[in-house]
């Protein structure tokens, strides 16, 4: 494991070395086992390349800071393979991989499966607050919630076992890869691009899954030029081991039947599906939509608020923004622009100072002026911006010294209340 290059993921092989490789990119939390119960029958057809996430599954903890970071791991593990061109599968943030294999790099994907997947997921303010929470209270709270999120009520009480099985696969995560991998999420948006996938691809979602569900689904479909829908009852966000035969069944056919490779056939074998969960009948498609067409590049010289805006939203959310831009007028609007042209855009986005310095000089400037309000609102920035509520605390102290023991004390008020709020895991 310790001799893994940092730019290489933890890898399994199973399946004929001479046969068509299918790659099966997990879910966030979950390791390679998540397809367990895929393997024996797409083995017969397939080179199947289960990879880890950086620090799942005992992976070495190289924290990945985006999904196009994480797709570029998965590219060198293959080319230590000596694979060029394969199929992917991928699930929730193994699905996100697979769209920017398919988007950057399309030469090397043969054909696509995205399960439980999304061109976004939630909002980036959800998945920052997640990381959040985990840096300061550790990922108990994310395993004990992990079963209500990934199956439907039924199957938790019926299969215990695969319940404590997906807390205690939570639970054995790197914290720091498992916060790096929400980062990359909230900054996850391919909404605009989807119209250039151009392999053949199979959107494959739970008909309970409450994560990313049919609508995401559905965007989709309606975005990928050549997708089809397929929709799988009786299964939420963890399809696969939810519903393993109706998933095996549905990945074993697309495959088989899509795959864009003159070079390589891949025959089409009818199989009985495994006995491993009750029979699910498959299958509801819809016909694709002509795709959104991608914005305008923009030519010339950035402008500051466009870098402005982006990292006004990374550091303060969108809540906080929307709120903020929504409510200008005529009166306050050149106000907000000015703020987000000149102290995001042109100060923030300096590299002599990380977000996490930033934060400290911020809070301490607010501490001195006694601008509580912005204060709370930089609280919130600071814990998003990878500050612990101890460091918090400290950098509340040392401004005691220098700036005040009364400002500081109004500073400890407002800030404990943001912090309590913050890192209360919510339901």
């Amino acid at each position: 494991m310790s001799e893994i290059p940092p730019n290489t993921l933890q890898y399994r092989v199973d399946g004929p070395e001479d046969a068509p490789t299918l790659v099966l990119g997990p879910s966030l939390g979950t390791t390679w086992h998540m397809w367990d119960r895929q393997i024996a029958e797409l083995a017969e057809r397939w080179r199947l390349v289960r990879f880890d996430l950086p620090g799942h599954g005992g992976a070495p903890a190289h924290p990945a800071g985006s999904v196009t970071d994480l797709a570029e791991r998965v590219l060198a593990t293959l080319d230590g393979l000596g694979v060029q061109r394969f199929g992917y599968a991928g699930c929730s943030i193994g699905g996100a991989i697979g769209l920017e294999l398919a988007l950057r790099r399309p030469h090397r994907v043969a054909s696509l499966a995205l399960v439980a997947a999304s061109p976004r997921f939630g909002t980036a303010d959800e998945f920052r607050q997640r990381g959040v929470v985990v840096r300061t209270n550790g990922l108990d709270p994310m395993a004990r919630s992990a079963p209500e999120r990934w199956f439907t009520a039924g199957f938790a009480a019926a299969q215990p076992a695969i319940v404590e099985w997906a807390v205690q696969m939570v639970r054995t995560t790197d914290p720091g890869c498992y916060i790096a991998a929400c980062e990359a999420l909230a900054a996850f948006d391919v909404r605009a691009e989807l119209g250039r996938v151009g392999v053949p691809t199979l959107v494959l979602v739970g008909s309970e899954d409450q994560v990313t569900g049919p609508a995401e689904a559905r965007t989709l479909v309606a975005g990928i030029p050549d997708a089809r829908l397929a929709l799988v009852p009786g299964a939420s966000h963890l399809a696969p081991v939810e519903q393993p035969a109706a998933v095996t069944d549905l990945l074993g056919h697309h495959f088989a039947t899509s795959w864009h490779d003159t070079q390589t056939a891949v025959p089409v074998v009818q199989s009985a599906a495994p006995a491993t969960s009750a029979p699910v009948l498959p299958v509801a498609e819809i016909e694709s939509a002509a795709p959104e067409q991608p914005p305008q590049a923009l030519t010339g010289r950035p402008d500051p608020y466009d870098a402005g805006i982006k990292i006004r939203r990374e550091v303060l959310g969108d809540a906080h923004v929307d709120a903020a831009t929504d409510a200008a007028d005529a009166f306050t609007g050149d106000f907000q622009e000015l703020v987000t042209r000149y102290a995001w855009g042109e100060v923030w986005s300096r590299e002599g100072l990380d977000r996490r310095a930033r934060s400290c000089v911020t809070l301490t400037a607010l501490l001195a002026g006694g601008h509580l309000d912005d204060l709370a609102v930089h609280t919130r920035a600071a814990l998003r911006n990878g500050l612990t509520p101890a460091e918090i605390r400290e950098v509340f102290l040392h401004a005691a010294v220098y700036c005040g023991v009364p400002a500081a004390n109004a500073a400890f008020r407002v800030a404990q209340a943001v912090i309590r709020e913050e890192t209360t895991p919510r339901a």
